[in-house]
């Protein structure tokens, strides 16, 4: 028999799952793959009550770590997530945020500890696909950049995955949004993106659509109700939104330079 179908997702903190692979996950786990969601952090260094950012009166980062606990799970069941891992690391909070200096936080643990918790997870899950952030981590957060290099780590040390991506936001859609939100009669201010913002479209090799799954990414999105109220994506007019979540892009880790046109699953080549 082959061997069952497995999409793992290495995030940094709850509720980037949503942001970022909510529909790839969504969309696998009804096709029957199996799907792994692994969150490296607690996320202590979010939102409090009331949008207290760390350091305000009334921000408690157990509560908070509590809080987004249970909004994780809520969004993994909404997305249809077959197994949720949390490695229990502690938020190490945006760059150039205090929390950086901490020893103990996610982006000063040592990497050979962070990979091999990670690699220990692909040699109990097998999966043949792995999805994560690139090395800049997006927009240079810490703490994604950490994970991008343990998801890294871990899939060369075990040479299980047979295709790993990172998550892309290509500069023609940041674009095409811009464009949009103008065409409504939106200012753009509150959501405008410098030009360099996204990866270049000939980097992008994957375009996976996942419209017929906005509704549970939306769904997974507010479970996270403690850091979505004044999120941008959740303030977009309808149309919009729904252009900017129906598909989700990604760029295949390769030696080689990518040919053809985008694959339009994560899967090609393994089915």
């Amino acid at each position: 028999m082959a061997q069952p179908l497995v999409l793992m997702a290495v995030h940094a903190h709850p509720d980037d799952e949503a942001i970022a692979t909510g529909g790839v996950l969504a969309r696998y786990s009804a096709e029957g793959v199996r799907t792994v969601l692994v969150t490296c952090t607690n996320g202590e260094q979010g939102d409090g009550p009331g949008g207290a950012k760390p350091g305000d009166q009334g921000h408690d980062p157990a509560r908070v770590a509590a809080t987004r606990a249970d909004e994780l799970r809520k969004a993994a069941t909404y997305l249809g997530v077959s197994d949720l891992e949390t490695l229990g690391y502690r938020d190490s909070g945006m760059a150039g945020w205090g929390a950086n200096e901490d020893p103990g936080v996610f982006c000063n643990v040592p990497l050979a500890e962070a990979a091999g918790r990670v690699a220990e997870l692909m040699r109990r899950y097998r999966p043949q696909v792995v999805v994560t952030y690139d090395s800049n981590g997006g927009y240079g957060h810490p703490d994604h950049i950490q994970a991008h290099r343990a998801a890294v780590s871990a899939a060369e040390a075990t040479g299980i995955p047979a295709k790993l991506y990172y998550s892309a936001v290509p500069r023609s859609g940041v674009r095409l949004m811009r464009q949009r939100l103008e065409a409504a009669g939106v200012d753009i201010a509150g959501f405008d993106l410098p030009d360099d913002f996204g990866a270049p479209d000939e980097l992008v090799t994957a375009a996976i659509d996942v419209s017929a799954y906005v509704g549970a990414k939306l769904e997974a999105l507010h479970a996270h109700a403690s850091q979505t109220e004044n999120f941008f994506l959740t303030q977009l007019p309808a149309d919009v939104l729904s252009f900017v979540l129906s598909t989700e892009h990604f760029t295949l880790r390769s030696d080689g330079e990518a040919a053809g046109p985008p694959e339009d699953d994560l899967f090609a080549g393994l089915r």
